[in-house]
């Protein structure tokens, strides 16, 4: 998609509005949860989900979330489960995303699936979203809203940066709370977490009452954010650093001297929602960024899952 400028919406009502009429007329645009902002199609419509792997330059084989306003509107599209209304009734709206098998009549894109006979869905708790689901009243395919790999935006500048001029609009509502994508749970079978976020698994296997299998690297792709390249800055990445070498710029986490700190408090939730917009902010210095070490409690399992794929070869 070639545009000269994309529309810059504000969240009220007039904008939203304006980002559902152009989600039904199958653009893309871009809109905030309270995870990272979204770039977001008509997942029934198969040229707007094309559009969305185009603008991100994203591989056909990587699936995607559709956002859905409410449980029942998920239910629509997959066999739900004793599982999933537990977690539903616990967590949603939230930073959850279930992936269940896909009922027959279920009319979602096949590219949303990437072929699969499963479903990832997520219904955010982000206010500004909400009311975008409800006034499109279908389901939104959304991946996170920059080019394919790269560092989630977690402000609408972000989104800008990346993707301005490849989709129609950009709906602005300030800055991502959470700051790390969804957790992604796999019940097609028993409970797989397929890949850590914004909700800890501690609390997952809390409200299940169970201890959750976990995918595995090298096993296939059933879900989002399971590239072992991705989350990306142009700098090279390197981890678990107490002391910088060279050039290198320290992010760094608790009580220590360092160039930019994630939580000099060492509190892993403030970690996580700071962490894209550093990256995104020292990836602008030019210099390679050395990262302290993130202990994995709670959510520092899903902030080292991203800090790992960030630092991986880049020809994976």
């Amino acid at each position: 998609m070639n545009r000269k400028d994309t529309l810059y919406l504000t969240a009220d009502l007039d904008g939203i509005h304006e980002a559902a009429k152009l989600l039904r007329a199958g653009e893309l645009v871009a809109f905030p949860t309270e995870t990272v902002y979204g770039l977001g199609g008509d997942a029934r419509n198969d040229d707007a989900v094309a559009q969305i792997y185009a603008a991100k330059g994203r591989p056909s084989f990587n699936p995607l979330i559709a956002h859905v306003a409410s449980p029942e509107a998920a239910r629509r599209h997959v066999h739900w489960n004793d599982a999933a209304e537990r977690l539903a009734q616990a967590f949603w709206p939230g930073p959850l995303t279930l992936v269940m098998p896909l009922k027959p009549d279920h009319g979602i894109s096949s590219l949303v699936t990437a072929g699969l006979d499963t479903l990832a869905v997520r219904m955010p708790a982000h206010p500004a979203a909400q009311q975008l689901l409800r006034s499109f009243d279908g389901p939104v395919a959304a991946p996170s809203a920059n080019p394919s790999g790269r560092i989630s935006p977690t402000t609408a500048q972000h989104v800008r940066e990346g993707l301005n001029g490849r989709i129609a609009a950009i709906l602005d509502d300030g800055i991502c709370n959470v700051g790390l994508e969804s957790t992604i749970l796999g019940l097609a079978g028993d409970p797989t977490l397929l890949r850590p976020g914004g909700l800890a698994r501690e609390e997952i296997e809390a409200a299940l009452d169970q201890e959750l299998h976990v995918h595995q690297q090298g096993e296939a792709l059933s879900a989002p954010g399971q590239l072992l390249s991705h989350y990306a800055p142009d700098s090279a990445v390197r981890l678990n650093v107490s002391t910088p070498q060279g050039d290198e710029i320290l992010l760094g986490f608790g009580d220590m001297d360092c160039d930019l700190n994630l939580s000099v408090a060492g509190d892993v939730n403030e970690a996580a929602a700071h962490l894209f917009s550093a990256l995104h902010l020292l990836d602008k210095t030019g210099r390679p960024i050395a990262v302290a070490p993130i202990p994995m409690h709670g959510l520092g399992a899903a902030i080292n899952d991203r800090l790992s794929r960030a630092a991986a070869p880049r020809d994976q």
